[in-house]
C-alpha cells in the first residue's frame, strides 16, 4: 500500500506530461507525444523562471552552507552563554515558511524596518516587493537567514566527532585558528558538506510557498520571483488545459534537480573519511 501512494503519482504524472489534458466536463487525455516536452523551448516565461530558480539556487545554497559553518563553528568554540545562542540561531527554523515570509515583507515594506535602518546608517533604501530588480534578491536574503540555521545543527553534530587529539597535534605543530579550521575541520567535515549542498540543492529548486506569498501567486514584479514550481502551479491549476505541460515541467525539473545531485556527489568525489 505504501509503495502504492510513492509511485502511483509518479507514474501518473509521467502519463499526464505526454497527453493533452481536459478536466472540465468529461475528464479527456490526448496522447501528444513529447509536444509538452518541445513546447518548453518557445515558452518564454519557462526560461524565466529557470534562469530565476538556477540564480536563485546558485547564490542560496553556498552563501547558506557557508553561514551554517561558521555558525556551528563559532557554537562549538566554547564561547560564553553558547546554550542561548543555540536556541537564538535555531528560532528561525522553528517559524512557519508563510509566517516567516509575510514577517518579512513587513520588514521589507518601503517605510519597514530594513529600509529604515539602511537609512539610518546613511545607505540606500529599496523597494524590495515592487523592483524587479529587487525582489528576488529579498528572497535570497529571508531564505539564507531562515534555512542556515537548520544546516547549522548539522554541522554542529558533526564537530562533536572530530577527535580534539587533531587539534592538539596541530597546535604543537604551530598552527594558528584559521589554519587548524581550514586544515581539518573543513576536510573532516567534506561529507557532511556534501549532504548539506544536495539538501540545499534539492531545497532551493523547489522554492514556490515564499514566491508565491511575495508576489501573491503571479511571480512578479515583472516574472522577477518566477520560479519552476510557481509556474508548474500556475499551469497546473490557474490556465484551462495545460495540466498536461505542467506534469512535463515538473517532471523536467525533477531532471534537472537528479542531474545537479549527482553533479554534486561526482564533484565532491569523498562520501566518508578514512
Amino acid at each position: 500500500m505504501q509503495t502504492l501512494f510513492i509511485i502511483g503519482p509518479i507514474v501518473f504524472a509521467v502519463f499526464l506530461a505526454f497527453h493533452k489534458v481536459q478536466l472540465l466536463g468529461t475528464a479527456s487525455f490526448e496522447f501528444v507525444g513529447f509536444d509538452n516536452f518541445a513546447r518548453m523551448a518557445h515558452d518564454t516565461r519557462a526560461k524565466i523562471a529557470l534562469w530565476n530558480t538556477v540564480k536563485y539556487v546558485v547564490i542560496v545554497v553556498p552563501c547558506q552552507t557557508v553561514l551554517a559553518l561558521v555558525l556551528a563553528a563559532t557554537l562549538n568554540a566554547g564561547l560564553k552563554g553558547e546554550k542561548f545562542f543555540r536556541i537564538v540561531y535555531f528560532l528561525p527554523t522553528l517559524t512557519s515558511s508563510a509566517v516567516l515570509t509575510l514577517i518579512f515583507m513587513w520588514m521589507y515594506n518601503q517605510n519597514g524596518f530594513i529600509n529604515h535602518v539602511l537609512e539610518a546608517v546613511g545607505l540606500p533604501t529599496y523597494n524590495w516587493l515592487g523592483d524587479p530588480d529587487v525582489a528576488l534578491n529579498a528572497i535570497m536574503i529571508m531564505n539564507i537567514w531562515s534555512t542556515a540555521p537548520y544546516f547549522m545543527v548539522i554541522y554542529l553534530a558533526a564537530l562533536q566527532d572530530i577527535p580534539d587529539s587533531l587539534y592538539e597535534a596541530a597546535e604543537l605543530d604551530g598552527a594558528n585558528a584559521w589554519q587548524k579550521f581550514w586544515h581539518i575541520t573543513v576536510p573532516y567535515l567534506r561529507p557532511v558538506t556534501s549532504f548539506v549542498v544536495i539538501m540545499g540543492l534539492i531545497g532551493t529548486f523547489q522554492l514556490f510557498d515564499q514566491s508565491y506569498i511575495f508576489s501573491a501567486g503571479s511571480g512578479g514584479p515583472n516574472n522577477s520571483t518566477l520560479t519552476v514550481v510557481l509556474l508548474i502551479y500556475q499551469y497546473a491549476f490557474k490556465t484551462l488545459g495545460t495540466m498536461g505541460y505542467a506534469a512535463a515541467l515538473a517532471f523536467a525539473l525533477a531532471i534537472v534537480i537528479l542531474v545537479a545531485t549527482m553533479l554534486q556527489r561526482k564533484l565532491s568525489k569523498e562520501e566518508s573519511l578514512y
